[in-house]
């Protein structure tokens, strides 16, 4: 663990050119070090979503999540402008593909990054960092409960995803999965087909399902926080990066 570490809100160029706020949390001591693309849960960019950035930096990473709600709220609140997203169907994903290679080109551009960047992402960013991977340049993804990445939301969601899984034939970067049982977005059985598809085609992938888990595990601040899953969760999100990113 690193005790220094410098964390600021930034600006970085994003879909058509748009500059969005992002916040970069990076170890002050020289070095080089790779980069981890945070990509933030349904709930927006907030204090939490933050916290994990700067937890990678503390574990000797270039943390970087850029505030996918920007556009709907700049200022805003991140429950308002998360608000404001969802009502809208929710981040498109050309919209957010441009956003995320903004972030990762920002990451690789500073003079400490050693070119290697993952991307991790929590509830509808689990989706995303697995979109990810199949299209961006990165070295490895991590997927936390992503759901419908394969299947659609239900209609009362009033959620836009459509399936990501016909691009896991494009997948460029090993993939760790972490689901919790109990999750009904996505249910094990949706997680099983994924794994399937992905042994099908031959990728890189290592699937853990935590029993007593369901979404969101990972948030402290939640009722749905689940201290075992989660800190098995972390060792295996550092081992799964320091394999792949060192």
């Amino acid at each position: 663990m690193k005790d220094d570490l410098r964390a600021e809100t930034i600006r970085i160029s994003g879909h058509g050119g748009d500059q969005i706020k992002a916040y970069l949390a990076q170890p002050v001591d020289g070095g080089s070090f790779p980069g981890v693309l945070v990509i933030h849960h349904m709930p927006g960019w907030d204090e939490s979503t933050k916290e994990i950035t700067r937890r990678f930096a503390a574990n000797g990473y270039i943390g970087i999540c850029p505030s996918l709600h920007h556009r709907e709220g700049p200022d805003a609140s991140p429950d308002d402008a998360a608000a404001a997203a969802r009502a809208k169907g929710g981040v498109p994903d050309e919209r957010f593909l441009a956003d995320a290679a903004g972030a990762i080109a920002h990451v690789r551009s500073l003079p400490t990054s050693n070119g290697k960047v993952g991307v991790i992402g929590y509830c509808s960013g689990g989706r995303q960092s697995f979109l990810a991977a199949c299209t961006l340049d990165v070295n490895a993804a991590v997927d936390c409960y992503g759901a419908f990445v394969i299947g659609s939301p239900p209609e009362n969601m009033g959620l836009k995803f459509t399936p990501v899984i016909d691009r896991a034939r494009d997948m460029r970067c090993p993939l760790l999965g972490l689901f919790g049982a109990e999750d009904k977005y996505p249910t094990v059985e949706e997680v099983g087909q994924i794994e399937a598809e992905l042994k099908r085609l031959g990728k890189t992938h290592e699937f853990h399902v935590f029993d007593g888990a369901g979404h969101a595990f990972f948030s402290p601040d939640r009722p749905s926080y689940r201290q075992a899953a989660a800190t098995e969760g972390w060792k295996l999100i550092f081992e799964w990066f320091g394999r792949y990113l060192a």
